[in-house]
């Protein structure tokens, strides 16, 4: 038999749980047979099967053939260094993927959600990966269902199971066994993880915890979908494929020159090939983009944003549309009393005076009509009833004298149908609902400490002060009461009531809402508020932070539902808020925007919004609110649930690629300027300029160091001035193919008229120069790399000048300590070719300065 088929009994026995909870010896018990309340995690890669992976790119490939034939050749040094730097490479790229999976796992902690439970007897808040079988829990409205379970109480219930069911409507809950096999639909006493309580309360056991919930075979298929690859991913895979076929290509015809024209002997023209090869390979680039990546998350996560992938850092500088929930994330997710009507008149909550009777009576049923339960920091409950609370609180730290005697006796708990709810004490019964329903049941009204019949021009006024609290968007409560003697509550005890005030409540906007949203625009990127909240509310508050300006329209759901594909395409850019939608609506408003070929970044907490999460170029989870499978859906995740969080990320990820691409410029400048080298001492049948270990100490130091320090340049606000850039932008387009040819011609020149210079000494000194020379050009070039303007216009990078020290001293070491000229296959330089070389890099510096200064235009 199914939990559903039992009895309240027998499921109570069959998992040795009480109406008092687990003991805390059970629940360490159980959460050791049963595990945590968790989805499976995919089934991620060894360390070893990272590292091996590391040697799946062709350019790696490509080193490793070159690493044998310089074995085959005799040079055993170079053959050696060229598997270090491999092998030092993906170490690099092990650690930093390693690193950032376990900064995701420590901190996705920080956003689990919470459930209240009751063991030995009290009412405690959880993280709810520690809810087990047996826990008896407690819901209430607006609370989210963790794990399945049978329900033991219940009142008024209503939960939504959409993400399982399909059905918008809310499910009505009941206690009875139910005979038969039934669907989950049907399966009226059960709730299900992920299920929303939108109305009443209740109490389960839990039957099912983690991958065993319905819920975890969505969470199965949503693990197993294939993602999708990033811009930054597709364009480098590109990039490889392209140099790797262009450095096969050059190396062979290169090779058979030496051969065949020069008739040189075949291992020397090998050695000559491998030279070229070594010199074109940026081979620590895949390191430097994983390290770039990898700090870039670092800094996220300080900043409140969790990135799954590494590369997805890059893709948020893509972002041009962001669509994001209203609650939690534009603003404070935790309603405020904004203001009252009392005596016929409003007031703001600070003018709440006790000794006004009416406003003691206000106060006294936002404290008894309430479910809530405040404890210091800790406060449990629905949004609207902490807010009372809080006024309550608020109105006690002006007047410490001032407490409420009257306890609560019995409840008439809040229904959809009746739209109130009661509670009496011993002399009084006290109501609060919808304004319009608590007029209804009204016959007089409290004026200061007086009662008399209410009449139609107060029932006027009150209705118009609704109403114009409803326009500006604040959610409004009506309270009233009457005397009445303890006895057990009906319905038709909430008539002939008293007519005390109104209170009117917003979720007020978050204070760093309005400069995010601001930023938005101003980056080119189009803010959308969407929202299950009434239209009025969610226009009220998309006005006060920007996002709706005049001439934008709002859409409510129903309109959505009806409209046609081509009817939203023509509307779609003067959308910019979307109200009542249900979260399956999300998906089309995704989709709509793709096929306008734009990127879009897509908020989500609920089960329903995964789909829609996993549409989107870039996945937005809520760290706080959002459910399991939200997160296993999203690319990003948001620890504070802020709006500004993702402006940060999308600020950081323009960075990211353009410090990426200041990188790549400047590996390939320098690689560029090597390759013309050894190409042109080829074909003019002159000795090779470079050995392979030369170019490899090049590439894995004063090429790596300047290139990551580029790479950990400061973010810049000012990106967010430029346009986002289109998914098919290519990181190396021609304005960048210039920019690399231009800068490697002019460090080539250097190279070469070093190279000369020291071929009137040797052959040996002239490779000794021109190595020196593209060393030291190379290691100044990382300044001139940074960005467009002139260095001095860049601000400080301490890590660019701790990278040219690096660098330099080790050239220095490895000029002037005899035991170093072997290992490098370098001659002694005198003091005076030394300074040579230094003047010639100089000036390759100055002119690349030069340059820069002519084309700024900051």
């Amino acid at each position: 038999m199914k939990e559903y088929q039992k009895s309240i009994q027998e499921v109570l026995s069959e998992f040795d749980a009480s109406r008092n909870g687990l003991t805390s010896f059970q629940v360490d018990d159980r959460q050791k047979q049963y595990g945590l309340n968790e989805m499976d995690q995919q089934e991620k890669e060894s360390p070893l099967q990272i590292f091996l992976s590391q040697f799946k790119d062709l350019l790696v490939i490509v080193l490793i053939v070159a690493g044998f034939i310089s074995m085959a050749t005799g040079e055993i040094v170079s053959s050696i260094v060229i598997f270090i730097v491999i092998t030092i490479n993906a170490i690099l790229g092990t650690v930093q993927t390693l690193k950032a999976r376990k900064s995701l796992e420590s901190l996705s902690k920080l956003s689990m959600p919470h459930v209240k439970v009751i063991r030995d007897g009290q009412l405690h808040q959880i993280v709810s990966n520690e809810l087990t079988i047996g826990d008896l829990v407690y819901v209430e409205a607006g609370d989210v269902i963790e794990g399945d379970g049978r329900l033991i109480e219940c009142a008024n219930l209503q939960v939504n199971e959409s993400a399982l069911t399909g059905e918008s409507l809310p499910q009505e809950k009941q206690l009875e066994v139910i005979a038969g096999e039934v669907g989950i639909a049907d399966q009226t006493n059960m709730v299900f993880s992920s299920g929303l309580v939108t109305n009443g309360t209740g109490k389960y056991i839990v039957t099912k915890i983690g991958m065993n919930t319905e819920i975890g075979k969505i969470a199965t298929m949503l693990e197993n979908a294939k993602e999708r690859k990033t811009p930054l991913q597709l364009t480098l895979e590109d990039f490889s494929k392209k140099l790797t076929i262009s450095i096969c290509v050059i190396c062979a015809i290169i090779l058979a020159m030496n051969v065949i024209v020069a008739h040189e002997d075949i291992w020397d023209a090998l050695l000559i090939a491998v030279a070229l090869a070594v010199a074109a390979i940026p081979e620590a680039l895949n390191s430097i983009v994983t390290i770039v990546l990898s700090i870039s998350t670092q800094k996220m996560v300080k900043e409140h944003a969790i990135i799954k992938q590494l590369n997805a850092v890059e893709s948020l500088g893509c972002v041009s549309v962001i669509c994001s929930d209203k609650t939690g994330t534009l603003t404070q997710n935790k309603m405020k009393v904004m203001e009252l009507f009392l005596n016929n008149e409003v007031i703001k909550p600070e003018m709440l005076d006790v000794k006004d009777h009416s406003h003691d009576v206000l106060l006294k049923s936002c404290l008894l009509c309430n479910n809530a339960v405040s404890n210091g920091s800790t406060q449990i409950g629905d949004p609207t009833e902490i807010a009372l609370l809080d006024l309550f609180d608020r109105y006690g730290e002006k007047d410490a004298d001032y407490h409420v005697e009257a306890i609560r006796i019995k409840e008439l708990p809040f229904d959809s149908t009746r739209k109130m709810m009661s509670i009496n004490s011993e002399n009084h019964l006290y109501t609060k609902g919808a304004v319009d329903v608590i007029l209804d049941r009204c016959d007089q009204i409290l004026i200061h400490d007086k009662k008399r019949p209410i009449t139609e021009e107060d029932i006027k006024l009150i209705k118009e002060q609704n109403e114009s609290f409803a326009k500006e968007g604040l959610r409004v409560l009506g309270f009233a009461y009457k005397t009445m003697k303890p006895k057990e509550l009906s319905l038709e005890d909430e008539n002939n009531l008293t007519f005390v005030g109104m209170v009117a409540q917003m979720d007020p906007p978050r204070l760093e809402s309005k400069n995010a949203v601001s930023k938005c625009k101003m980056a080119g990127i189009k803010p959308i508020m969407i929202t299950g909240d009434h239209i009025i509310t969610a226009t009220s508050i998309a006005k006060e932070i920007g996002i709706f300006e005049d001439g934008d329209i709002c859409l409510e759901g129903k309109e959505l539902e009806t409209m046609s594909d081509s009817a939203l395409d023509e509307i779609l850019p003067k959308v910019s808020v979307y109200a009542r939608v249900a979260p399956e609506h999300k998906i089309r408003i995704v989709e709509a925007w793709q096929k306008r070929n734009e990127i879009v970044a897509m908020t989500g907490d609920g089960v329903n919004d995964a789909p829609a999460l996993k549409q989107s170029d870039i996945g937005v989870a809520m760290g706080i609110t959002g459910t399991e499978v939200s997160k296993d859906a999203a690319s990003m995740i948001l620890t504070d649930d802020n709006f500004s969080t993702i402006v940060k990320a999308v600020i950081t990820g323009r960075n990211v690629y353009a410090n990426i691409k200041n990188s790549i410029t400047y590996l390939l400048s320098g690689n560029f300027s090597a390759i013309l080298a050894v190409v042109f001492t080829s074909l003019a049948l002159l000795p090779t300029p470079f050995m392979a270990v030369h170019l490899l100490f090049i590439n894995l130091i004063t090429d790596s160091l300047p290139a990551i320090a580029i790479g950990m340049e400061k973010g810049k606000d000012d990106v967010l001035k430029q346009k986002p850039r289109k998914r098919d932008d290519s990181i190396l387009n021609a304005k960048t193919m210039i920019k690399i040819g231009y800068e490697g011609l002019i460090i080539f020149s250097g190279v070469m008229a070093a190279y000369f210079i020291g071929l009137q000494t040797s052959d040996l000194m002239a490779s000794t120069m021109a190595f020196s020379t593209l060393c030291l050009s190379r290691l100044l070039h990382g300044f001139s790399s940074r960005g467009n303007a002139p260095f001095w216009k860049l601000g400080k990078n301490e890590s660019s000048i701790y990278a040219f020290l690096t660098g330099a001293v080790l050239l220095v070491l490895i000029l002037f300590i005899p035991n170093m000229h072997g290992l490098f296959s370098i001659g002694p330089i005198t003091l005076t070719q030394f300074f040579i070389v230094v003047g010639l890099s100089l000036a390759t510096f100055v002119i690349v300065q030069i340059t820069k200064v002519i084309q700024y235009r900051g």
